[in-house]
């Protein structure tokens, strides 16, 4: 239930509470703040920058103006068709119209009245090539790199770091771009390589005292950027503060009961409440409730406090929730010794390995969006053909050349420098039949798939799933392998097997808003003085992944859209 406001005494008053510290929360802050508000940002957790903080920090962001910059032209009328066409009428028209709209603009308003500085990337292509509308790159940015010198160390530990998959070693930093450079073995790979270590080993005296690169990238990057934009602004920011309670008066959230320093305390909106929070990945009695099963906790690569406290108190008075039982899916394995899962994005499309199910049997293009993924395992997975766990299947020449989740490639990292418990995450072997028994594979399956899979790879084409003919499924394909940078044979002894499960960066379900980020109740109508934009919001990507950056694009969107709503007023 909401608060009852009779007899309330506050212990502070602002004119807009923001509730969550990811990227979209921090971006409705600075805009409310421009707009003559003060703003205050309460964060459940130790560290700020949720989610956002974590994952590669890039924006899905049609008809950008930075676009012209890299040759590629876009328009409103080809960025409406490729959205509509991939989301349909999972999400209403001005919603979806608002984001394309809103969209440049914010990407424009932050680089020219903040930190926040942003390049296009011209070979990152939709998702969906073959949808009308679409483009082959351009349309995600991502942050420019950012040295925490400018926010001082001291912010820097109370940043969330980065996902450990983000990162070279689990320590050094790599842009977008460089990580696709590095992980396909593009020309100039090792140069770079080099470049990015020496960097982060002489970051002297600093190294000394810590593991963390101060030189960040991705999602790191973008939140630094927009912290150091609030900092330059003075808005305060209240870590181990959780929110609790919304605060009803006269039929309008005016504000938020939370915990601070072991007491309740209750704080004002005058203006609106903004919720920026997370999902509720890390329930595991609401994934259970909502998501299909089986799901798990373990296998979420989200932000450990998203545990849907959003969705609680906005259901409290009255909200709507939509699209509840959807996620931004992607197949992720399971690190012993590591607090989040991983997901696999890169190796499903690299050359020479493939998922199957419990019969060995191919179900997907590996190469495709990897929500398509997981939604394919769900929709394959039956008692005589389960799909949950699949298996990445490759081989030596494959765990030679390339990355597998936490494993550097075998030239580099062979499995004789991998620690034990670690290596125990592979099932290995000299032959098919031998490594299938480790995994509980259907070994005559899996003989036959690979067999057919290596006449696919090659001739370069593939019947069954089509994998590596959109520009989108070649992005992360080998261009040194032809005539199909995503094909090569598994052939070469001994063969390894990956557990994979359905995971997730997020949910995508949550509080149902409109146009204008408002939370809506059950009738449809605006609650007033309630805000919500993130994972705790239903997503205006609906049941797609339109590309990269379609998380990040419109939380930060819909928080600007917020802010400038609640200060109209």
């Amino acid at each position: 239930m909401s608060a009852d406001t009779s007899g309330t005494t506050w212990d502070q008053t602002v004119d807009v509470l923001v509730v969550g510290s990811g990227a979209g929360a921090l971006t409705a802050a600075l805009a409310a703040y421009d707009r003559g508000a003060s703003p205050l940002i309460i964060e459940k957790s130790p560290q700020f920058g949720g989610a956002s903080a974590m994952g590669g920090g890039g924006l899905w962001v049609p008809n950008n103006h930075l676009m012209a910059g890299v040759g590629i032209q876009d328009s409103p009328e080809d960025a409406w068709q490729y959205m509509k066409g991939c989301v349909g009428d999972a999400v209403p028209d001005d919603r979806q119209r608002a984001y394309l709209e809103n969209a440049p603009q914010m990407v424009k308003y932050l680089m020219e009245h903040s930190r926040v500085k942003f390049v296009a990337l011209p070979e990152y292509a939709d998702y969906y090539p073959n949808i009308p509308g679409s483009r082959p790159g351009g349309r995600c940015l991502e942050p420019e790199r950012f040295h925490a010198r400018e926010i001082g160390n001291d912010e820097l530990v109370k940043m969330r770091p980065s996902a450990l998959q983000s990162l070279i070693s689990c320590r050094i930093f790599m842009s977008i771009f460089e990580a696709r450079v590095l992980m396909t073995r593009s020309p100039g790979w090792m140069t770079m390589a080099m470049k990015l270590m020496g960097r982060y080993w002489l970051d002297l005296p600093w190294r000394f005292k810590s593991k963390r690169d101060r030189s960040m990238t991705m999602g790191n990057a973008l939140v630094a950027r927009l912290w150091r934009s609030l900092m330059d602004r003075g808005v305060p920011l209240w870590l181990n503060t959780p929110a609790r309670e919304l605060i009803m008066e006269d039929g309008r959230v005016v504000g938020v009961v939370a915990e601070r320093e072991g007491r309740k305390i209750r704080i004002r909106a005058n203006k609106g409440v903004i919720l920026g929070t997370g999902g509720f990945e890390q329930s595991q009695a609401k994934r259970e409730k909502y998501l299909p099963n089986p799901t798990r906790t373990e296998w979420s690569c989200a932000n450990k406090y998203n545990t849907g406290d959003a969705v609680d108190m906005g259901q409290a008075v009255g909200a709507a929730l939509d699209l509840m039982d959807d996620a931004w899916w992607g197949p992720t394995c399971i690190v012993p010794g590591e607090e989040y899962a991983r997901m696999l994005v890169i190796e499903k499309s690299l050359p020479g390995s493939i998922f199957v199910n419990k019969r060995g049997v191919r179900f997907v293009n590996e190469a495709s969006a990897y929500i398509d993924v997981v939604n394919a395992m769900y929709k394959n997975h039956t008692p005589e053909s389960p799909c949950v766990p699949c298996y990445l299947v490759f081989d030596a020449t494959f765990r030679k050349k390339y990355p597998v989740g936490p494993f550097l490639p075998g030239q580099q990292q062979p499995d004789s420098r991998v620690p034990k418990p670690m290596l125990a995450m592979f099932k290995k072997a000299d032959t098919l039949d031998a490594v299938a028994a480790q995994a509980g594979v259907d070994a005559a399956g899996l003989k036959a798939t690979v067999a057919k899979f290596n006449e696919y790879a090659r001739i370069g084409t593939d019947p069954d799933f089509h994998r590596g003919e959109t520009v989108f499924d070649k992005y992360y394909g080998d261009p040194m392998v032809q005539p199909n940078p995503c094909l090569a044979p598994i052939e070469t002894p001994p063969f390894y097997i990956l557990e994979a499960y359905p995971g997730e960066l997020g949910t995508k379900g949550g509080l149902k808003t409109d146009a204008r980020a408002r939370v809506l109740n059950e009738a449809g109508e605006p609650i007033p003085g309630l805000y919500a934009t993130g994972n705790c919001s239903a997503s205006v990507m609906g049941r797609t992944y339109p590309g990269a950056g379609s998380t990040i694009g419109p939380t930060m969107t819909f928080g600007y859209i917020a802010a400038r709503d609640a200060t109209e007023k």
